[in-house]
């Protein structure tokens, strides 16, 4: 993942700051705790596509 890409990118729900998580591939959004996709390269950046995490996620 390109980090030049990472200071541009926004979760499309908040506008807030995506985190990127190497091991599993995802963007992650913490305000709306919303796991993004990332398929060969590309962030799929939609909503529908996204995994909600859980509770003790990301902590």
């Amino acid at each position: 993942m390109d980090h030049r890409l990472l200071e541009i990118v926004a979760c499309p729900v908040c506008k807030g700051k995506l985190i990127y998580d190497k091991e599993n591939q995802e963007l992650i959004c913490k305000l709306d705790r919303l796991a993004y996709p990332i398929k060969e390269g590309i962030p799929v950046l939609l909503e529908p596509e996204a995994r909600t995490m859980k509770m003790e996620e990301g902590r």
